[in-house]
Protein backbone atom coordinates (compact mmCIF):
# COMPACT_ATOMS: atom_id res chain seq x y z
CA UNK A 1 0.00 0.00 0.00
CA UNK A 2 1.58 3.31 -0.82
CA UNK A 3 1.17 6.06 1.26
CA UNK A 4 -0.54 8.23 -0.69
CA UNK A 5 -3.89 6.24 -0.64
CA UNK A 6 -3.46 5.96 2.97
CA UNK A 7 -3.57 9.35 3.26
CA UNK A 8 -6.87 9.36 0.75
CA UNK A 9 -8.53 6.72 3.51
CA UNK A 10 -8.11 8.97 6.34
CA UNK A 11 -6.93 12.39 7.58
CA UNK A 12 -3.28 12.49 8.70
CA UNK A 13 -2.10 14.43 12.19
CA UNK A 14 1.38 14.75 12.16
CA UNK A 15 3.07 11.25 12.02
CA UNK A 16 -0.27 9.53 12.09
CA UNK A 17 -3.40 8.66 10.29
CA UNK A 18 -6.47 8.48 11.23
CA UNK A 19 -9.86 7.36 9.51
CA UNK A 20 -13.61 6.33 10.40
CA UNK A 21 -14.41 3.53 8.55
CA UNK A 22 -18.29 2.91 8.25
CA UNK A 23 -19.03 -1.10 7.64
CA UNK A 24 -21.04 -3.16 6.04
CA UNK A 25 -24.85 -2.40 6.63
CA UNK A 26 -26.20 -4.52 8.55
CA UNK A 27 -23.47 -5.63 10.21
CA UNK A 28 -23.89 -9.00 11.01
CA UNK A 29 -23.25 -10.32 14.41
CA UNK A 30 -21.94 -13.98 15.61
CA UNK A 31 -24.36 -14.31 18.06
CA UNK A 32 -27.31 -12.92 16.56
CA UNK A 33 -28.46 -9.92 15.52
CA UNK A 34 -26.77 -6.94 13.40
CA UNK A 35 -25.26 -3.40 13.85
CA UNK A 36 -26.84 -0.53 11.45
CA UNK A 37 -24.68 2.28 10.30
CA UNK A 38 -21.75 0.76 12.33
CA UNK A 39 -18.54 2.18 12.04
CA UNK A 40 -14.41 1.95 13.21
CA UNK A 41 -12.34 3.81 13.96
CA UNK A 42 -8.32 3.31 13.41
CA UNK A 43 -5.05 4.82 13.39
CA UNK A 44 -2.20 3.76 11.61
CA UNK A 45 1.37 5.27 12.35
CA UNK A 46 5.08 4.96 11.08
CA UNK A 47 6.79 5.34 7.48
CA UNK A 48 5.38 3.71 4.14
CA UNK A 49 6.87 0.35 3.39
CA UNK A 50 7.41 -0.91 6.39
CA UNK A 51 5.69 -4.05 7.56
CA UNK A 52 2.62 -3.49 9.05
CA UNK A 53 1.73 -4.38 12.67
CA UNK A 54 -2.13 -4.25 14.10
CA UNK A 55 -2.02 -3.60 17.55
CA UNK A 56 -4.49 -4.55 20.31
CA UNK A 57 -5.33 -4.61 24.18
CA UNK A 58 -7.62 -4.91 26.89
CA UNK A 59 -10.92 -3.76 26.40
CA UNK A 60 -10.13 -0.27 27.64
CA UNK A 61 -7.37 0.05 24.67
CA UNK A 62 -7.82 2.45 22.05
CA UNK A 63 -6.64 3.39 18.67
CA UNK A 64 -3.62 5.47 20.01
CA UNK A 65 -1.28 2.84 20.68
CA UNK A 66 1.38 4.75 21.35
CA UNK A 67 2.52 9.06 19.73
CA UNK A 68 5.23 9.46 18.33
CA UNK A 69 5.45 12.58 19.33
CA UNK A 70 4.97 12.27 22.57
CA UNK A 71 6.22 9.31 24.14
CA UNK A 72 4.14 9.28 27.22
CA UNK A 73 0.94 9.04 25.68
CA UNK A 74 -0.83 6.23 23.89
CA UNK A 75 -2.34 2.69 26.40
CA UNK A 76 1.24 0.81 25.46
CA UNK A 77 3.52 3.51 25.38
CA UNK A 78 5.87 1.66 27.72
CA UNK A 79 6.34 -1.27 25.02
CA UNK A 80 5.67 0.70 21.83
CA UNK A 81 7.71 3.08 20.39
CA UNK A 82 10.89 4.09 18.61
CA UNK A 83 13.85 2.09 20.21
CA UNK A 84 11.41 0.25 22.09
CA UNK A 85 9.84 -3.30 23.03
CA UNK A 86 7.84 -3.57 19.60
CA UNK A 87 10.19 -0.96 17.26
CA UNK A 88 8.10 1.31 15.56
CA UNK A 89 11.47 2.21 13.28
CA UNK A 90 11.05 -1.48 11.94
CA UNK A 91 7.19 -1.32 11.73
CA UNK A 92 4.06 0.66 10.91
CA UNK A 93 1.19 0.66 13.80
CA UNK A 94 -2.25 0.16 13.58
CA UNK A 95 -4.45 0.63 15.90
CA UNK A 96 -8.41 0.90 16.47
CA UNK A 97 -11.23 1.75 18.44
CA UNK A 98 -13.11 -1.76 19.74
CA UNK A 99 -16.49 -1.76 18.34
CA UNK A 100 -18.81 -1.67 21.64
CA UNK A 101 -16.35 0.30 23.29
CA UNK A 102 -16.09 4.01 24.73
CA UNK A 103 -13.99 5.21 21.53
CA UNK A 104 -15.41 6.64 17.94
CA UNK A 105 -16.42 3.50 16.61
CA UNK A 106 -19.82 2.45 17.03
CA UNK A 107 -20.69 2.21 20.81
CA UNK A 108 -23.66 0.92 22.55
CA UNK A 109 -26.86 3.38 23.44
CA UNK A 110 -27.11 4.85 26.64
CA UNK A 111 -29.61 3.23 28.67
CA UNK A 112 -30.15 0.26 26.36
CA UNK A 113 -29.00 -3.39 26.48
CA UNK A 114 -25.68 -3.49 25.15
CA UNK A 115 -25.27 -6.12 21.77
CA UNK A 116 -23.38 -9.52 22.45
CA UNK A 117 -20.20 -8.90 20.21
CA UNK A 118 -17.96 -11.87 19.66
CA UNK A 119 -14.14 -11.67 19.48
CA UNK A 120 -14.90 -12.79 15.40
CA UNK A 121 -16.99 -9.54 15.18
CA UNK A 122 -14.02 -7.66 15.91
CA UNK A 123 -12.02 -9.73 14.01
CA UNK A 124 -14.28 -8.79 10.72
CA UNK A 125 -14.22 -5.80 11.29
CA UNK A 126 -10.21 -5.86 11.08
CA UNK A 127 -11.22 -7.57 8.09
CA UNK A 128 -13.23 -4.54 6.54
CA UNK A 129 -10.46 -2.36 7.66
CA UNK A 130 -7.78 -4.24 5.56
CA UNK A 131 -9.53 -3.87 3.10
CA UNK A 132 -10.43 -0.50 2.66
CA UNK A 133 -6.66 0.16 3.83
CA UNK A 134 -5.77 -1.89 0.16
CA UNK A 135 -3.70 -4.48 2.48
CA UNK A 136 -4.11 -7.77 1.40
CA UNK A 137 -1.87 -9.28 3.75
CA UNK A 138 0.24 -7.80 7.17
CA UNK A 139 2.86 -8.69 8.65
CA UNK A 140 1.39 -9.71 12.38
CA UNK A 141 -1.04 -8.93 15.10
CA UNK A 142 -0.36 -8.36 18.43
CA UNK A 143 -2.56 -8.59 21.05
CA UNK A 144 -2.89 -8.74 24.26
CA UNK A 145 -6.00 -9.42 26.64
CA UNK A 146 -9.13 -8.99 25.06
CA UNK A 147 -6.57 -8.28 21.67
CA UNK A 148 -5.42 -11.64 22.33
CA UNK A 149 -9.30 -13.18 21.86
CA UNK A 150 -9.32 -11.04 18.75
CA UNK A 151 -5.88 -12.29 17.58
CA UNK A 152 -6.88 -15.79 17.61
CA UNK A 153 -10.15 -14.97 15.75
CA UNK A 154 -8.95 -13.22 13.36
CA UNK A 155 -6.03 -16.19 12.50
CA UNK A 156 -8.93 -18.97 12.24
CA UNK A 157 -11.16 -16.69 10.20
CA UNK A 158 -8.60 -15.39 7.97
CA UNK A 159 -4.99 -17.00 7.84
CA UNK A 160 -4.05 -15.49 4.31
CA UNK A 161 -4.13 -12.16 6.36
CA UNK A 162 -1.68 -12.22 8.53
CA UNK A 163 1.94 -13.51 8.44
CA UNK A 164 2.06 -14.25 12.43
CA UNK A 165 0.06 -13.83 15.67
CA UNK A 166 1.46 -12.69 19.23
CA UNK A 167 -0.72 -13.58 21.82
CA UNK A 168 0.20 -12.03 25.18
CA UNK A 169 -2.30 -13.46 28.17
CA UNK A 170 -5.18 -14.52 25.72
CA UNK A 171 -6.42 -18.46 25.49
CA UNK A 172 -8.86 -20.16 23.20
CA UNK A 173 -11.42 -19.87 25.83
CA UNK A 174 -11.97 -18.22 29.23
CA UNK A 175 -11.59 -20.03 32.27
CA UNK A 176 -14.90 -20.05 34.21
CA UNK A 177 -13.20 -18.44 37.42
CA UNK A 178 -12.28 -15.68 35.21
CA UNK A 179 -15.85 -15.56 34.54
CA UNK A 180 -17.02 -15.83 37.82
CA UNK A 181 -15.11 -12.40 38.39
CA UNK A 182 -16.22 -10.75 35.70
CA UNK A 183 -19.97 -11.85 35.67
CA UNK A 184 -20.33 -10.19 39.31
CA UNK A 185 -18.81 -7.16 38.07
CA UNK A 186 -21.47 -7.09 35.37
CA UNK A 187 -24.37 -6.98 38.28
CA UNK A 188 -23.13 -4.94 40.09
CA UNK A 189 -22.93 -2.09 37.19
CA UNK A 190 -26.46 -3.66 36.02
CA UNK A 191 -27.83 -2.67 39.56
CA UNK A 192 -26.22 0.63 39.93
CA UNK A 193 -27.25 1.42 36.13
CA UNK A 194 -30.88 0.23 37.61
CA UNK A 195 -30.46 2.69 40.56
CA UNK A 196 -29.22 5.66 38.72
CA UNK A 197 -25.50 5.26 39.73
CA UNK A 198 -23.64 3.96 36.82
CA UNK A 199 -20.84 5.46 37.68
CA UNK A 200 -20.72 4.48 41.26
CA UNK A 201 -21.08 0.70 39.46
CA UNK A 202 -18.63 1.46 37.37
CA UNK A 203 -16.23 2.13 40.43
CA UNK A 204 -16.67 -0.83 42.06
CA UNK A 205 -16.61 -3.62 39.17
CA UNK A 206 -13.37 -1.51 38.21
CA UNK A 207 -11.95 -1.96 41.63
CA UNK A 208 -12.91 -5.46 42.00
CA UNK A 209 -11.19 -6.07 38.35
CA UNK A 210 -8.27 -4.27 39.67
CA UNK A 211 -7.68 -6.80 42.51
CA UNK A 212 -7.26 -9.65 39.49
CA UNK A 213 -5.09 -8.31 37.09
CA UNK A 214 -2.04 -7.96 39.45
CA UNK A 215 -0.58 -10.88 41.73
CA UNK A 216 -0.49 -11.63 45.33
CA UNK A 217 3.06 -10.77 45.75
CA UNK A 218 2.60 -7.51 44.37
CA UNK A 219 -0.01 -6.65 46.63
CA UNK A 220 1.93 -7.54 49.64
CA UNK A 221 5.01 -5.56 49.05
CA UNK A 222 2.82 -2.35 48.17
CA UNK A 223 -0.07 -2.21 50.34
CA UNK A 224 1.49 -4.11 53.71
CA UNK A 225 0.95 -0.85 56.01
CA UNK A 226 -1.40 -0.65 58.61
CA UNK A 227 -5.23 0.75 57.80
CA UNK A 228 -6.20 4.56 58.45
CA UNK A 229 -9.44 5.89 59.84
CA UNK A 230 -11.31 7.70 57.26
CA UNK A 231 -14.57 9.54 58.01
CA UNK A 232 -14.63 7.37 61.11
CA UNK A 233 -13.86 3.86 60.00
CA UNK A 234 -10.69 1.86 58.59
CA UNK A 235 -9.37 2.25 55.63
CA UNK A 236 -6.80 -0.28 53.83
CA UNK A 237 -4.16 0.71 51.77
CA UNK A 238 -5.50 -1.55 49.10
CA UNK A 239 -8.30 -0.59 49.07
CA UNK A 240 -7.72 3.21 48.88
CA UNK A 241 -5.80 2.01 45.62
CA UNK A 242 -8.28 -0.14 44.04
CA UNK A 243 -10.95 2.23 44.37
CA UNK A 244 -9.07 5.39 43.07
CA UNK A 245 -8.31 3.61 40.38
CA UNK A 246 -12.27 2.52 39.83
CA UNK A 247 -12.78 6.10 39.87
CA UNK A 248 -10.04 7.51 37.00
CA UNK A 249 -11.78 4.73 34.96
CA UNK A 250 -15.11 5.34 35.66
CA UNK A 251 -14.96 8.89 34.70
CA UNK A 252 -13.57 7.52 31.25
CA UNK A 253 -15.59 4.91 30.27
CA UNK A 254 -19.32 4.11 29.30
CA UNK A 255 -21.03 1.40 31.92
CA UNK A 256 -22.93 0.04 28.47
CA UNK A 257 -19.41 -0.40 26.79
CA UNK A 258 -17.76 -2.34 29.96
CA UNK A 259 -20.79 -4.65 29.97
CA UNK A 260 -20.53 -5.03 25.95
CA UNK A 261 -16.80 -6.22 25.75
CA UNK A 262 -16.79 -7.70 29.39
CA UNK A 263 -19.61 -10.51 27.91
CA UNK A 264 -17.43 -10.60 24.65
CA UNK A 265 -14.36 -11.63 27.48
CA UNK A 266 -16.70 -14.95 28.80
CA UNK A 267 -18.06 -15.13 25.33
CA UNK A 268 -14.92 -15.97 23.22
CA UNK A 269 -14.26 -19.43 22.37
CA UNK A 270 -12.39 -20.39 19.44
CA UNK A 271 -11.25 -23.58 17.88
CA UNK A 272 -7.26 -23.25 18.29
CA UNK A 273 -6.81 -26.43 15.65
CA UNK A 274 -8.16 -24.27 13.30
CA UNK A 275 -5.43 -21.38 13.18
CA UNK A 276 -2.50 -22.41 11.38
CA UNK A 277 -1.04 -18.93 11.30
CA UNK A 278 2.66 -19.39 13.42
CA UNK A 279 1.54 -17.90 16.87
CA UNK A 280 3.46 -17.27 19.59
CA UNK A 281 1.34 -17.46 22.77
CA UNK A 282 2.97 -15.41 25.89
CA UNK A 283 1.60 -16.81 29.30
CA UNK A 284 2.59 -14.89 32.59
CA UNK A 285 2.92 -17.99 35.76
CA UNK A 286 1.42 -15.13 37.82
CA UNK A 287 -2.11 -14.03 35.92
CA UNK A 288 -4.84 -15.05 37.84
CA UNK A 289 -7.13 -14.32 35.02
CA UNK A 290 -5.55 -16.50 32.07
CA UNK A 291 -3.99 -19.24 33.88
CA UNK A 292 -0.46 -20.60 33.06
CA UNK A 293 -2.52 -23.80 32.44
CA UNK A 294 -4.91 -22.60 29.71
CA UNK A 295 -2.05 -20.98 27.90
CA UNK A 296 -0.24 -24.23 27.78
CA UNK A 297 -3.35 -26.17 26.84
CA UNK A 298 -3.50 -22.88 23.72
CA UNK A 299 -0.25 -23.43 22.82
CA UNK A 300 -0.48 -27.52 22.05
CA UNK A 301 -3.83 -27.33 19.89
CA UNK A 302 -2.14 -24.77 17.64
CA UNK A 303 -1.12 -26.75 14.64
CA UNK A 304 1.78 -23.82 14.86
CA UNK A 305 2.15 -22.71 17.99
CA UNK A 306 5.10 -21.91 20.18
CA UNK A 307 4.54 -21.09 24.07
CA UNK A 308 6.59 -18.42 25.53
CA UNK A 309 6.78 -18.54 29.53
CA UNK A 310 7.47 -15.27 31.70
CA UNK A 311 7.42 -14.19 35.37
CA UNK A 312 6.09 -11.26 36.54
CA UNK A 313 4.54 -9.81 39.61
CA UNK A 314 1.95 -7.72 37.58
CA UNK A 315 0.31 -10.60 36.56
CA UNK A 316 -1.98 -10.41 33.96
CA UNK A 317 -1.15 -6.70 33.76
CA UNK A 318 2.67 -8.09 32.84
CA UNK A 319 2.18 -6.75 28.99
CA UNK A 320 2.25 -3.02 30.35
CA UNK A 321 5.10 -3.49 32.06
CA UNK A 322 7.36 -6.38 30.94
CA UNK A 323 9.59 -4.55 28.24
CA UNK A 324 12.47 -6.34 28.98
CA UNK A 325 10.77 -10.15 28.65
CA UNK A 326 8.86 -9.17 25.69
CA UNK A 327 11.28 -7.58 23.42
CA UNK A 328 12.28 -10.56 21.94
CA UNK A 329 9.60 -12.29 21.61
CA UNK A 330 8.17 -8.76 20.12
CA UNK A 331 10.65 -8.87 17.30
CA UNK A 332 8.79 -11.74 15.31
CA UNK A 333 6.45 -8.85 14.44
CA UNK A 334 8.43 -7.32 12.17
CA UNK A 335 10.92 -11.25 11.52
CA UNK A 336 13.35 -10.10 13.59
CA UNK A 337 13.09 -13.22 15.93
Amino acid sequence: MSHSSVHLAGREQGTAIDGVLPLPDPFRLHHGGELHGAKLAWRLTGAAGLPVVIVLGGISAHRQVFDAENERQGWWHEIVGAGRALDTRRCRVLGVDYLGGSGESTRPVAGAEPPSLSSYDQAEALRCLLDHLELPRIATIVGASYGGMVALAFGERHPERVGRLIVISAADRTHPLSTAWRSVQRRTVRFALAHGSGEQGMEIARALAMATYRSGEEFAARFSSPPTRVDGRFEFPVESYLFARGRDYARRYQPESFLCLSESIDLHHVDAARIVVPTSAVAVREDQLVPLEDMRALAARLPNGRLHEISSPHGHDAFLKEAGQLRPILACAYGEC
